[in-house]
């Protein structure tokens, strides 16, 4: 059955974590001349996705100084050493008090600097054409972030626990899977190396 187009998407960019590969909080590093986060976060806000959430978490109020000025509401949270998936949780329990009728919700990530809000939507259309469990993006031979998951999915998003992310919840349901080639999903920053290197539209990502 095809999705309405006024069903609500809702967005969450997670910039909570601390880098521990890179050596320094990667939110505010700059990418072409802009901060990773801001680089998201204006991706995020420029797509169909609504309500949005930015969780923070690592030099927090620098980064919210970097996208005060767009539509996302901004949350801290305290528990973002423990891992992504509490910051998962605490994005999608904002996003549920906003707006208790979400369809879905689009997770994206501040380290995906070739992400834009046109493969945000290439998501949010693929969901309303059929509305799938799970729309992931596909790059080299896996898939993962940026993804969505439909209201089905909620209460395992909220079930996560420590480091365990929106990919592993991918992999853990095969079978309700569809994907979009995002192959600009692969290029990621994790060590200083990664600023300098290429861009690389093929190659694995640990998203």
């Amino acid at each position: 059955m095809t999705i309405s187009e006024s069903v609500r998407i809702g967005g969450i960019l997670l910039a909570a974590g601390g880098s521990a590969r890179l050596g320094t909080p990667k939110q505010l590093l700059l990418f072409d001349g802009v901060s990773l986060v801001r680089r998201a976060g204006l991706a995020l806000a420029s797509s169909v996705c609504s309500p949005l959430i930015a969780v923070l978490g690592a030099e927090a109020e620098r980064s919210r100084a970097e996208i005060d000025d767009l539509p996302l509401q901004v949350i801290d949270n305290p528990d973002w050493q423990t891992g992504m998936s509490s910051s998962i949780t605490a994005g999608l329990h904002e996003l549920l008090r906003i707006e208790p009728d979400l369809a879905a919700v689009v997770i994206t990530l501040c380290d995906q600097p070739l992400v834009t809000s046109d493969h945000i939507n290439a998501l949010a259309a693929y969901f309303h054409e059929g509305g799938p469990a799970i729309v992931a993006a596909a790059y080299g031979d896996t898939f993962g972030v940026p993804a969505l998951f439909s209201r089905e999915m909620f209460p395992r998003l909220l079930e996560l626990s420590g480091d365990k992310g929106a990919r592993m919840l991918i992999r853990s349901h095969p079978d309700r899977v569809e994907s979009v080639p995002i192959p600009e999903a692969a290029f990621d920053v994790d060590t200083p190396a990664d600023l300098a290197r290429e861009p690389s539209l093929s190659g694995p990502s640990n998203k």
